[in-house]
């Protein structure tokens, strides 16, 4: 199955190369496709649990969902897996 998210904070390259490296990792996610412009993250899934285990990370690394609260924490957390997606 396909879904797509829209994510806060992912600003360029670097930022989309983090997301990539870390929600490549998660079993049963595949085709992973990141639109910048538009803040989206598509891919395809298995399981419904798929997609929590999915905003889970993506809100750890600092990329909450859309309607969630944009802390300064998130914030942060976004900047440093941006500068680590560029370096990488």
């Amino acid at each position: 199955m396909n879904t797509s998210i829209i994510v806060q904070n992912l600003k360029c390259g670097g930022c989309a190369n983090t997301i990539t490296n870390k929600l490549s990792k998660i079993k049963n996610i595949s085709d992973l496709e990141i639109d910048i412009e538009g803040s989206k993250i598509s891919f395809n899934y298995l399981h419904d649990d798929d997609i929590s285990l999915v905003k889970e990370t993506l809100k750890k690394i600092g990329y909450p969902l859309d309607l969630d609260q944009n802390t300064i924490v998130s914030k942060a957390k976004s900047y440093i897996s941006c500068a680590t997606g560029k370096l990488g």
